[in-house]
């Protein structure tokens, strides 16, 4: 992957941009927004996408393949931190002089002078960026915005407003969430992750720290988590809000129905707030109970507020129903972290009812799945009744030799209860015939799973029920 130079000077102006990955969740809304600023826009990507067909349909250029040849006269080439140093079109525009932009900093020159309300956290932060978006567009505050998966509501995962404020969800993968001169920044948790970036748990929280101590108005931080909690014992700044389920927490979420959606009660300066989602999930509380702290410290209207949190239908990728087959409904979820995976797992055990969970695993990054093995393993037998294990989705990784879906699975205590089958096919296949009526299949990670949930939909319709 390629390291970026977020001390880089953003250029004064520039007109035509070259995307390299456009396709991508977070590339395609950045894309968006230059196209709708009355940019020149070109990119490229592995393969064809939905994301790749509505950017052509907005203006863009768009190219499959990667090749030097893709790039034209441009302003500016713009990549992610997924790239590879030996790509055609990163090293064309080096050779050419054109300036090599990270995505974060193409967003920083978007943002410009409006008021940024940036989301980061290891979990919740799509979710929560979704939340808030949502209920400022309720409350007509007209927002610009970029996140990182696609607001079921709205249709698209980014759009410029009219008003004042910017929301976006900020990557801390990569420490360019510093790059960002926030106003106000939502911090969800910090459970330690991307630690081949940070080197260690320390180096991690201090990136925390230095993005809460830049935010010029206001900090949203969480009260339960434990890292979070170790961020807040470090931080200066005059202003925060603390929100989750600790007694002190100045947004307070109690009285958690999580059976369906998810419902709670929020207190809020002596004053109860109730609220029903329409997604499912205790996690989803806390989230919004973040989403409602960032809301009322802008100066928004409580009642109001709470009903736009709660009209958040969900985004793509997050707890998504894509088919029901013989009684049984298959989903996909974005989660690749063992806490991500837990609070996931959660959510559709509160709606399966006495129906069984049948979790397709792919793990992400051979690093994470190294280190984080046994973690994904117990969680899945602890709160899955059945788990397929698929292969390693390397994505800026290269493999680390002895490292597969296997080094996860073999860590079950009971092998019964989990298939390592790297053959998709063979997968789907084996899901569908464990499921019965009332069950409940859910892929799981952050890689291209989603990928195969036709063929799981396809593997029930051919399997007679028991």
């Amino acid at each position: 992957m390629i390291h970026p130079d977020l001390t880089m000077p953003l250029p004064a102006t520039l007109g035509a941009v070259h995307f390299v990955g456009i396709g991508g969740s977070g590339m395609s809304g950045i894309a968006r927004l230059f196209l709708e600023s009355g940019h020149d826009v070109t990119g490229s990507d592995r393969g064809e996408n939905h994301n790749t067909g509505i950017l052509r349909e907005l203006g863009a250029t768009v190219s499959i393949g990667h090749d030097a040849a893709n790039v034209g006269v441009v302003d500016a080439l713009v990549y992610t931190g997924a790239l590879w140093p030996d790509n055609p079109e990163y090293l064309e525009a080096v050779g050419r002089g054109i300036p090599v932009l990270h995505r974060s900093q193409a967003l920083a020159w978007l943002i410009n002078h409006k008021r940024l309300v940036a989301v980061a956290g290891a979990h919740g932060k799509t979710t929560s960026t979704g939340m808030i978006i949502t209920a400022m567009l309720a409350l007509d505050a007209r927002p610009s915005f970029v996140n990182g998966g696609v607001i079921q509501s709205l249709g698209v995962s980014s759009s410029s407003g009219e008003g004042d404020l910017f929301v976006v969800e900020a990557d801390e993968s990569d420490g360019s969430f510093l790059l960002y001169d926030t106003a106000v920044a939502l911090i969800t948790n910090v459970d330690a992750d991307h630690l081949d970036h940070y080197g260690d748990h320390d180096a991690f929280d201090a990136a925390f720290v230095s993005f809460a101590e830049r935010a010029s108005e206001l900090v949203v931080i969480s009260s339960d988590d434990p890292g979070a909690l170790r961020v807040t014992g470090q931080l200066e700044h005059k202003r925060i809000l603390t929100f989750g389920e600790d007694a002190a927490a100045d947004v307070r979420v109690h009285s958690i129905v999580t059976h369906g959606p998810v419902a709670f009660t929020l207190s809020w300066q002596g004053q109860d707030y109730s609220a029903r989602l329409t997604v499912p999930g205790h996690h989803n509380a806390l989230n919004a109970a973040g989403a409602f702290a960032v809301l009322v410290g802008l100066g928004f209207d409580p009642c109001t507020s709470l009903d736009g949190i709660a009209s958040f239908g969900g985004t793509e990728r997050r707890f998504e129903l894509h088919g029901t087959v013989r009684g049984v409904s298959v989903y996909d979820d974005y989660a690749h972290h063992p806490t991500e995976v837990a609070a996931a797992l959660a959510a559709a055990r509160s709606v399966v009812g006495a129906g069984r969970i049948i979790a397709v695993h792919q793990p992400h990054l051979y690093s994470r799945t190294q280190v984080m093995a046994g973690e994904f393993a117990q969680t899945y037998e602890q709160l899955a009744d059945h788990t397929i294990v698929l292969d390693v989705f390397g994505a800026r990784e290269d493999p680390i030799p002895g490292v597969t879906g296997a080094t996860v699975s073999e860590r079950f205590e009971d092998s019964r209860r989990v298939d390592y089958l790297p053959d998709w096919q063979q997968a789907a296949d084996r899901a569908a015939s464990i499921a019965r009526a009332g069950d409940l299949i859910m892929t799981l990670s952050c890689g291209d799973v989603y990928r195969i949930v036709p063929q799981l939909l396809a593997s029930l319709r051919a399997t007679p029920p028991d």
